[in-house]
């Protein structure tokens, strides 16, 4: 009782407020590491002097953070973005799935600690106008993402984001937008390429362990062409994804071009590259475009498969391995048409990147591809499994349910 009314005439004579919360927690604090025979007043000022201090850091950073809004203020921007999928579950950031880590997750991570967006951004994405042209599925590249959003513009701001991310992932290019900008919805089309091993397209009699000898020739590179061309235009793909009801308006896609390029030799294996380009794709939709077309041409299927397969009824349709898929471009024709000689925007064109563009695929993406497909082997084990998919009849119920599961088992996205 002896120390408690000088301490209370300490608190009155001193006339602190109790704006900190904190206060009373550090008061008995520091009164319980007093040592005994301390005056109650010196106590009252040190705990002053500290909450003084942390109003004080406070305020510099808070001083500091609007200096750095009016220095480098927030401006709409598109990024382009090339990366390597392996070892990624796909482009989109799911809050909450800290395990499956996604290109996303890396992204935001080195915009941060570029000071480009603040921390807060960081949890939530809306903040800073997020969005990406293409959510790519698990393993898949890409050379061309371009994604939007509304970020510092620090000096030298493409170095200093790289400067924080994995090599195997960079930041190719930076344009100012406008504030409505949306790389979704601004999206005219986008292009993907596939490479996989000619020996894809050989007899299903022939030997796969001499896979390295085959060579495409180039009647079944014409006949494979000719497939490829049956996919232009408007069609309900309904049977090319996963869950989609061929009544489903949103089943309708609308493909511009299609086709196979030359072979080519890369570690004593022949490839080939496949290009398509299409107004958007759902779901795993290019993959089982190019599974059927392998299905046909190695015998398994007739081509009449190819119109049934936009029928209303089932059809089971394989998908080809994840491997190969790389999202080449995307493109902005209308929004090139509108804003782009405007004189304040520059049209979302690269051609300036196009070499780093390049030389990113060949570091980076190419010998991914090729290294993995000799090594494991993904499309000749795919391959084996053509045998049990019945072309003839609609798609049974347990093969509805194995889609179901790869679903649950994959991170869903709408685009390839």
């Amino acid at each position: 009782m002896l120390f408690v009314r000088p301490l209370l005439s300490a608190l009155g004579s001193s006339r602190l407020r109790l704006r900190n919360k904190d206060f009373l927690t550090k008061l008995v604090y520091n009164m319980s590491e007093v040592p005994e025979g301390v005056p109650s007043d010196k106590v009252l000022k040190r705990i002053s002097e500290d909450n003084e201090d942390t109003a004080v850091a406070k305020k510099l950073k808070t001083d500091d953070s609007i200096e750095d809004e009016k220095k480098y203020p927030k401006k709409k921007v598109v990024l382009l973005i090339a990366y390597s999928g392996k070892g990624y579950y796909g482009m989109q950031r799911n809050p909450g799935n800290s395990q499956f880590r996604t290109i996303e997750d890396d992204l935001v991570t080195a915009l941060v600690k570029s000071g480009c967006i603040p921390q807060e951004h960081c949890d939530d994405m809306k903040k800073m106008s997020f969005q990406r042209c293409a959510r790519t599925d698990k393993g898949v590249s890409a050379a061309g993402q371009v994604v939007s959003l509304k970020v510092r513009l620090v000096d030298d701001i493409i170095e200093k984001i790289n400067q924080h991310l994995p090599l195997q992932i960079r930041v190719l290019g930076l344009k100012r937008v406008t504030q409505g900008f949306n790389s979704k919805n601004n999206c005219d089309a986008r292009t993907y390429s596939y490479t996989l091993p000619t020996v894809a397209f050989a007899s299903k009699d022939y030997d796969t362990e001499k896979a390295a000898a085959f060579r495409l020739s180039p009647e079944t590179l014409e006949n494979v062409n000719r497939l490829f061309a049956l996919y232009k235009g408007t069609h309900n793909f309904h049977n090319f994804t996963s869950q989609k009801a061929s009544c489903d308006p949103s089943a309708r896609r609308y493909i511009t071009q299609m086709s196979c390029g030359k072979p080519f030799i890369c570690s004593d294996n022949e490839f080939v590259e496949i290009t398509v380009r299409g107004q958007s794709f759902m779901m795993h939709q290019i993959r089982k475009m190019i599974g059927l077309v392998i299905a046909v041409v190695k015998g398994y299927a007739t081509d009449n498969v190819m119109e049934r397969s936009w029928g209303k009824e089932k059809v089971d349709v394989p998908k080809a391995p994840g491997l190969g898929l790389v999202l080449e471009r995307v493109h902005f024709d209308r929004y090139n048409k509108r804003f782009g000689g405007d004189g304040l925007h520059e049209q979302l064109e690269w051609n300036k990147e196009e070499a780093a563009i390049q030389a990113f695929k060949e570091a980076h993406i190419y010998p991914t591809i090729v290294e993995t497909e000799c090594q494991e082997g993904s499309m000749i084990s795919w391959m084996a499994t053509l045998p049990i998919h019945d072309f003839k009849a609609t798609a049974t119920g347990s093969q509805g349910n194995e889609d179901q599961k790869l679903v649950k088992e994959e991170i869903q996205n709408d685009s390839d």
